[in-house]
């Protein structure tokens, strides 16, 4: 294990929640603050600099620490570039966490909840209040280490997320975390993704008798690909290029990496192709947290 490693564990954690109004930012501040984190939410900028600045002073013992950060800010979109260049000299570690979700899923829930948009004027419809932020945090949402799109998640979704990614801070394969997630094409692929592979040119399972109800979480299914040369190659090649890449993200002080591996329906091909894989990292020494987005469907 390098210094290096060393050195990023040794820094108190900060988290920095962020993204759209609406996306479920306060669900997220909830469940850190459950894996004890110690959460503000919509802290001065001044009050940012300075735990920035001096965190040996200011962060009175904390190792891990949340802090909820949006527009609600004055002048927060126009310092967004002076708080990017402070975080990255900062002694912290830190974590951007960034929050979005399309833009009906966000109408709705303001009609439900019947809130004014944060940015909004006047008699300016919610939509445009939601376009403007989107612009304004664009640069945040750049630099984001994690992007979480929630269009489709439920608050135990949510909290779900949130506790595979933050839940286990004391792995010892070093800073990087690989988020490998199983998904359906036609469901669309997953937001945040870092790289996409497509595994539908696999024989398909879903056309065999008896194996279309199962998943490839089912030996059954896992027989018939385990069959086919094909997917032993893809193994090995898709093993051979994150071997290669996972080192380098790190040196460059990524701390996480999104894999999608999408088949046709997200149940058996890109099922099975992320479970071999995960056990495959996972012998290597590399953290990876594991989801299968469209399993139940």
């Amino acid at each position: 294990m390098s210094a290096t490693d060393d050195g990023e564990r040794d820094r108190p954690r900060l988290v920095l929640i962020t993204g759209l109004s609406g996306s479920g930012k306060s669900v997220a501040a909830n469940a850190l603050e459950d894996l004890g984190f110690f959460c503000v939410d919509n802290l001065p900028l001044t009050l940012l600099r300075t735990l920035l600045a001096d965190p040996e002073t200011h962060t009175a013992g904390h190792r891990k620490i949340a802090i909820g950060i949006d527009l609600r800010a004055p002048g927060f979109a126009e310092q967004i570039p002076e708080l990017l260049e402070q975080l990255e000299g900062s002694k912290l570690d830190p974590v951007i966490l960034y929050l979005e979700a399309s833009e009906p899923t966000l109408l709705r829930r303001y009609s439900e909840t019947r809130r004014s948009h944060p940015i909004g004027e006047g008699d300016r419809p919610v939509i445009g209040g939601i376009r403007k932020e989107k612009a304004l945090l664009a640069p945040l949402r750049d630099a984001a280490d994690l992007i979480f799109e929630t269009s489709d998640w439920s608050v135990h979704d949510m909290r779900k997320a949130v506790m595979q990614q933050f839940g286990d801070d004391g792995s010892e394969s070093g800073p990087l975390t690989v988020s490998l997630v199983s998904f359906g094409f036609k469901h669309g692929p997953p937001s945040g993704c870092d790289l996409v592979f497509d595994v539908r040119f696999l024989a398909n399972p879903h056309f065999i008798p008896g194996l279309r109800e199962q998943t490839g979480q089912d030996p059954e299914v896992r027989e018939f690909l385990d069959a086919e040369d094909d997917f032993h190659e893809l193994l090995h090649h898709l093993e051979s290029l994150l071997l290669f890449l996972l080192p380098r993200y790190r040196r460059e002080n990524r701390r996480y990496l999104t894999v999608g591996i999408g088949c046709t329906g997200g149940r058996h091909r890109s099922v099975a192709s992320s479970e071999a894989l995960t056990q495959r990292l996972g012998e290597q020494g590399w953290r990876v947290r594991l989801s299968h987005r469209d399993i139940e469907r």
